[in-house]
C-alpha cells in the first residue's frame, strides 16, 4: 500500500474547494480552527473534521476522501511535530500554514477559515526545499530574478544568462522550461534532485539562456479555487508567457527560442509552441505518447507489484483507481472527490483529450526527444511510439539513455520511487546533447 500512496502523494494534489468570499474573520481564532482540524485528521476521525466544514467542502470532500489524504500523509512515516501555525488574509479568509514533520518528510498543510470558523479550503502539500546555493563567483554565467507575468498573477523566476557571449555582445538562444504533473517549484524540487537546476545552469554553461520559474500550482494554488480550470490554465498559457517574456530580454535571439518541456510539460510543448507562435524547436524529456490517465493506472500497478503481490487493499485501490478513470471517460457529471487525487473532471478531461503524437507532428517544428531506460512513469511503450510516429522524419531527433530514470540522473536496476529520494543529477551527456542540438538549430 505504500507504494501506491507514495505516487499520489508525489504529485503533490491536494485537497481543495473553493473559497466563497466573506468578511475577513478577525473574531475567529482561525489557528484553534486549523489546530483541531489537523487533530482530527491524525486522530482518524473523518466524521469530526467534516463537522467543521462548509457545506461546499462538505459536498466536495467525504469522509472517504478526507482518509485517504491521511493515508497518503501517514505514507511519509510517523508524526514528529509541527510549526507555529502562520496567519494571512486572503479573499476575505483567514488562510492558516502549519508545518507538519514526519519522519520522512515534511509538509504544508493550507487550511482556509471564514468568517463563521468554518474550513472553507485544505490543501496539502511538500514543504518547499531551500533556496538553491548561488552560482560559484566563476561560473560562466549569472543569474538573475525576474517574473512571468504581470500584477498580482506574476510568477516568480529565474533567468540564467552566460557572461562570455554578453560580454561580447552577442545574442544567445534561450530555452523554457516547462514542468511535470503537479505543483513544482522552479528547480522542479524532487526529494533532494533538482533536475530543473541542473539542466539550467548545465545549459547556461554552454552558451545558452534559460528560464526556469514556479509553476502556477505551487506559488498560486488560489488560482485554482474555483475548481473549474484545465491543463492549459496551469501549464500551457504560463509557458506562452515565459516565451513572450524572453523576446524582450537583452541579449537573447527572438528568433531562437526553445521550449523544454518535461514528463507533463514535453507532452504539452507542442500544443505551447502552437499557442505562442514564437517557438523555435521543442526539446521533449521523458514525454508521454499516451494519456496521462492511461499512465497513471499503469504507474500504480507497477509499483504496487514491486515487491513481488498486490494486496487485497492494493487491489482496491487499483480499482478504485480503474473506476474513477472510467466515470471520467463516461462524459457524465462526476464530482471532484470522485476523481483521481481530487483534481476536478474538468482538469483531467482536458489532459486525457491532449494527443502527443498528433500535436507533435502538426507543430512542424524541429524535435528532439529524449528518454531514459529506466523510467517506469513514461515507458518503453511510449518510447516506440514515438519511434514509430517519428520514423524518418528529419526534423525529429531521438536519444534514448539506458541509465537514465524519470528525472534522467542516472541508476541501476528497475526504476522505483526510492530513485527520488536519492541524491543525484541530470546526466552530463543529456544536457550536452540538448546544448548541441540547440546550437545546431
Amino acid at each position: 500500500m505504500k507504494a501506491l500512496l507514495a505516487v499520489i502523494f508525489s504529485l503533490a494534489i491536494g485537497a481543495t474547494a473553493a473559497l466563497p468570499l466573506a468578511a475577513a474573520a478577525a473574531q475567529v481564532d482561525a489557528s484553534a480552527v486549523a489546530t483541531r482540524l489537523l487533530d482530527h485528521m491524525e486522530a482518524g476521525d473523518f466524521a469530526a473534521a467534516l463537522a467543521g466544514f462548509t457545506p461546499q467542502m462538505k459536498a466536495a470532500l467525504g469522509a472517504d476522501k478526507l482518509a485517504a489524504v491521511q493515508q497518503q500523509i501517514n505514507g511519509a512515516g510517523a508524526a514528529t511535530g509541527r510549526d507555529a501555525p502562520k496567519l494571512a488574509q486572503q479573499s476575505g479568509m483567514t488562510v492558516v500554514v502549519v508545518r507538519l514533520h514526519r519522519a520522512n518528510a515534511s509538509l504544508d498543510a493550507t487550511i482556509a477559515v471564514d468568517a463563521e470558523g468554518k474550513v472553507a479550503g485544505l490543501h496539502y502539500a511538500p514543504a518547499p526545499s531551500p533556496p538553491a546555493a548561488a552560482p560559484a563567483v566563476d561560473a560562466p554565467y549569472l543569474e538573475r530574478e525576474t517574473q512571468v507575468g504581470e500584477g498580482p498573477r506574476a510568477l516568480p523566476a529565474t533567468l540564467a544568462m552566460p557572461k562570455a557571449q554578453l560580454a561580447a555582445g552577442k545574442r544567445v538562444p534561450a530555452v523554457v522550461l516547462v514542468h511535470g504533473s503537479g505543483p513544482q517549484d522552479r528547480d522542479q524540487t524532487i526529494g533532494p534532485n533538482r533536475p530543473f537546476l541542473d539542466i539550467a545552469r548545465g545549459l547556461a554553461a554552454q552558451g545558452i539562456a534559460v528560464l526556469r520559474y514556479e509553476k502556477r500550482s505551487k506559488a498560486r494554488p488560489q488560482d485554482f479555487a474555483a475548481g473549474d480550470f484545465t491543463v492549459d490554465d496551469e501549464t500551457t498559457n504560463d509557458a506562452v508567457a515565459a516565451v513572450q517574456s524572453l523576446r524582450g530580454v537583452e541579449g537573447i535571439d527572438p528568433a531562437r527560442i526553445f521550449v523544454l518541456g518535461h514528463s507533463q510539460g514535453g507532452m504539452m510543448a507542442p500544443r505551447i509552441a502552437q499557442r505562442s507562435g514564437q517557438v523555435a524547436g521543442l526539446v521533449m524529456l521523458a514525454a508521454p505518447a499516451r494519456s496521462v490517465l492511461t499512465l497513471l493506472a499503469e504507474q500504480n500497478r507497477y509499483l504496487v507489484s514491486l515487491d513481488g503481490s498486490i494486496s487485497a487493499e492494493e487491489q482496491a485501490h487499483l480499482d478504485q483507481l480503474d473506476a474513477q478513470i472510467a466515470a471520467l471517460r463516461s462524459g457524465g457529471d462526476i464530482a471532484a472527490a470522485d476523481t483521481p487525487m481530487g483534481a476536478p473532471a474538468a482538469y483531467w478531461r482536458s489532459i486525457d483529450a491532449v494527443d502527443p503524437v498528433a500535436e507533435a507532428e502538426a507543430s512542424q517544428l524541429p524535435l528532439l526527444l529524449l528518454q531514459g531506460g529506466r523510467d517506469f512513469q513514461v515507458v518503453a511503450a511510449d518510447w516506440q511510439l514515438w519511434r514509430k510516429a517519428l520514423a524518418g522524419d528529419p526534423r525529429a531527433t531521438l536519444r534514448h539513455y539506458p541509465a537514465l530514470n524519470h528525472l534522467g540522473v542516472s541508476g541501476s536496476g528497475p526504476g522505483s520511487l526510492a530513485d527520488y529520494q536519492t541524491p543525484g543529477h541530470v546526466d552530463a551527456a543529456l544536457i550536452s546533447d540538448v546544448a548541441a542540438w540547440i546550437s545546431a538549430h
